[in-house]
């Protein structure tokens, strides 16, 4: 299996056993710890003894850090994500700095079956690059900064990889502004805040923020499926207002209205108080889905519970409404849209994507992350999924960067970060290039839920292409803008560049 849109009942049972078994692996400090690579030792008690170190040691050490500079090596930390709703994707996001390591870098895996061990060889112009530890986020803020204190401050890291949740960004981004002598490359994280507004110099996005993942959505159930209104319902935190200001912008520039927000709280387990706030199916056209990690079943149980069953027709939702989570329910869903990475294109194959897939399965003999339900499972099920090839794509970056400056680290990478700055990354699904901010420019697909006739199982079909989408998503948001949060996003109708230009994709071949 290649991509995430062949799940099944079965794999998302095992799916929710992962989470389950993980937050229990992860229950404690050092557990979290030890499930990760054997490099990063005990990483939350560190973390604690981080944060009650003088702050004096602190910044003795960050300055000699700073005068370490001209140790012409990286020390690599990767800020991963093994608690919380996202922590099923601790070895998905790990194997993807690993990949890129693997396939630029001469790297290779500590073990045939897991990203988590590490890696040893990596070398590029000369320059070595050690894993010196993997951060244990859980989605919050508080977590990732002593996370991150303990790669850079304790472990030593010079280079960080991640994270992988909206909150984790901003907080990292905050804190690169105070560690100039680190560079930061983003995982998957992607609250809008991190690069619009608090821009700092040494922190890079390769990946869209949650808003450019929805551009084209609004339009598409505006257009094809008829939407005049829609409801919201959203994660509370960065990311969760970011996307759903996406689809906010979007769909009412083409027209449409919103009349009502809901944002239950991030981790929720029972959403029927929420979901009864929402409208009922007859007083309103669509509902647009922001809720993700492990809520995203459960909130849809509490809509079948609350508001009857569902027809797709009326739901859309960004990266987190899949076949393998909507369908659970059985296959009324059909019909719905989907915007956001999830919708990689499993259904279009290029000689690129063939070649990353490829190269994910000789690199490991199977992994066990979130999407092969808790089993081990051919390295292309994890590695073709957004959260994974975020951190691919960031660390294929970095590395691209590194070898075009002939391993030149001086002046706290100065040379580094004007490449990345300046260079297009030649992803497998697509160039990325960074805006004045640092902030990926990237294409995004919008996918639709459909009846496979033949195997009776709800498949994802991309429908459409939407080309170089920038972070001011069509000139509605600049750094003088607020950062989406809660429903602050004016609904206005308003211009945007890609409505009545998406390229549209017909069995998987893009028609333009």
């Amino acid at each position: 299996m290649r991509s995430a849109q062949h799940w099944r009942w079965r794999t998302l049972l095992g799916l929710l056993a992962a989470f389950t078994l993980l937050a229990a692996a992860c229950g404690d400090s050092d557990s979290g710890s030890e499930s990760s690579s054997d490099s990063s030792s005990d990483s939350a008690e560190s973390a604690d003894a981080a944060e009650d170190a003088d702050p004096e040691d602190d910044e003795s050490e960050a300055a000699a850090g700073a005068e370490d500079d001209g140790d012409e090596s990286i020390r690599l930390g990767i800020m991963g994500e093994c608690e919380g709703p996202f922590g099923g994707f601790h070895e998905d996001v790990v194997a993807g700095t690993l990949l890129a390591l693997i396939n630029e870098a001469g790297a290779s895996s500590v073990s045939a079956t897991t990203a988590l061990d590490g890696f040893g060889g990596a070398s590029i112009a000369g320059v070595d690059i050690e894993l010196v530890g993997i951060g244990c986020g859980d989605d919050t803020a508080d977590r990732a900064l002593q996370e991150i204190r303990t790669l850079v401050e304790q472990q030593g890291a010079n280079v960080v990889i991640g994270p992988l949740s909206g909150d984790e960004g901003i907080a990292i981004a905050n804190y690169a502004l105070d560690h100039p002598e680190v560079t930061f490359v983003n995982g998957i994280a992607g609250a809008q805040d991190a690069t619009l507004h608090v821009d700092a110099p040494n922190f890079f996005r390769f990946n869209g923020d949650g808003a450019q993942w929805n551009a084209g959505i609004g339009d598409i159930v505006v257009n094809e499926a008829g939407w005049k209104t829609a409801a919201v319902i959203a994660d509370d935190y960065g990311f969760g207002w970011t996307s759903s200001a996406g689809f906010v912008a979007d769909f009412c520039a083409a027209g449409g209205e919103i009349v009502s927000y809901v944002y239950p709280p991030l981790g929720t387990t029972d959403y029927s108080s929420f979901v009864q706030q929402l409208p009922d199916p007859d007083e309103v056209d669509g509902y647009f889905w922001v809720v993700g990690g492990t809520g995203t079943n459960a909130a849809l149980e509490a809509f079948v519970d609350g508001k009857g069953d569902l027809n797709g027709s009326q739901h859309a939702g960004n990266l987190f409404f899949n076949p393998g989570i909507a369908s659970v329910l059985g296959t009324d869903i059909a019909g719905a849209y989907v915007g956001g990475f999830a919708s990689l294109p499993g259904d279009i194959t290029t000689p690129a994507i063939a070649d990353y897939l490829d190269s994910a399965d000789a690199a490991w003999e199977s992994l066990t992350g979130a999407l092969t339900g808790g089993e081990p499972a051919s390295p292309s099920t994890t590695l073709g999924f957004g959260f994974a090839y975020g951190y691919y794509i960031g660390t294929l970056a970095f590395v691209q960067a590194l070898d075009a400056v002939g391993g030149d680290l001086s002046d706290n990478h100065a040379a580094l970060r004007a490449e990345l700055s300046s260079m297009t990354v030649n992803g497998p699904y697509g160039d990325v290039s960074l805006d004045d901010n640092r902030q990926g420019i990237v294409n995004t697909f919008i996918a639709q839920l459909v009846l496979d006739e033949s195997s009776g199982e709800i498949v994802q079909e991309t429908v459409a292409i939407v080309p170089s989408v920038d972070q001011t998503f069509g000139g509605t948001y600049s750094a003088d803008t607020a950062p989406p949060e809660r429903d602050n996003t004016a609904c206005e109708p308003r211009d945007l560049p890609w409505h009545g230009n998406l390229i549209p994709v017909v069995d998987g071949v893009p028609q333009g």
